[in-house]
């Protein structure tokens, strides 16, 4: 069975939640270049500044790394980057990260939210702990976000309750519900988003030059929809009628 295309005419905005710097350009940045090019306003939240990703000191690392994803986000087209200072390596579940990535939510008011697997084993090995982190809190906050009465106090700051429609996270084999088109434009910019991280993947031995992996991951999806390269999603609407 082909996969259907993200229906993209339900959302105007898009709030990515991922745990480091680079998260986003392993194949997803394909897809945020296809959809800023449409004008649909794309976000980023990084929960850390992944000062532990290199062997330079933390600081110097943080600065690195944050002007590279900088650049990253201009490649695909992303001028809505929020960095915040959760430790890198071991970042915790809990209310400090909920309330965190509920404050941006509810600031932003995306129609879509996209977040990390939180599974603990993936296809490709065991998941980095950041990432479960990460992608379990978002999935609570979505929650969150639409209750006034959970984190009142950011409603009396003015950030009213906001429930998005769509939690989008990467799909793979059958998981996958939905894809997106990246053929063509799309996948040149999104290779390029992760180039931008030169001395990040630099300081990573072995690492493959990103235009020599991340289109082979990308005619995998396009094989699922019928195209020549996508980004796969499982997709969660949240505002459809429960299955009885």
């Amino acid at each position: 069975m082909t996969l259907p295309a993200l229906p993209e005419e339900t959302f105007r905005r898009v709030l990515c939640v991922v745990a480091h710097p680079d998260d986003m350009e392993y194949g997803t940045s394909a897809a945020v270049a296809r959809w800023t090019a449409r004008g649909i306003e794309v976000g980023y939240l990084l929960l850390t500044r992944g000062e532990a990703g290199m062997p330079n000191p933390p600081e110097e690392t943080a600065r690195l790394r944050a002007a590279e994803q900088r650049a990253a986000c201009d490649v695909v087209g992303v001028e809505r980057l929020t960095i915040l200072e959760h430790p890198d390596g071991v970042l915790v579940y809990g209310l400090d990260l909920r309330r965190d990535i509920c404050r941006e939510i509810r600031r932003f008011k995306p129609d879509v939210v996209f977040g990390s697997s939180f599974a603990v084993e993936t296809p490709w090995g065991f998941d980095q702990a950041d990432h479960r982190a990460a992608g379990l809190a978002t999935l609570d906050a979505l929650r969150d976000a639409g209750n006034r009465w959970v984190f009142p106090d950011q409603v009396d700051e003015g950030l009213e309750p906001h429930s998005p429609r769509w939690y989008l996270v990467p799909g793979m084999g059958d998981e996958a519900t939905h894809g997106v088109d990246v053929t063509g434009e799309p996948l040149r910019r999104g290779v390029a988003s992760l180039e931008a991280h030169a001395a990040y993947l630099a300081a990573l031995p072995g690492h493959p030059a990103p235009a020599d992996f991340i289109p082979k991951f990308t005619a995998m999806g396009g094989q699922a929809m019928g195209v020549e390269h996508a980004v796969l999603f499982r997709a969660h609407d949240l505002e459809a009628p429960p299955d009885l």
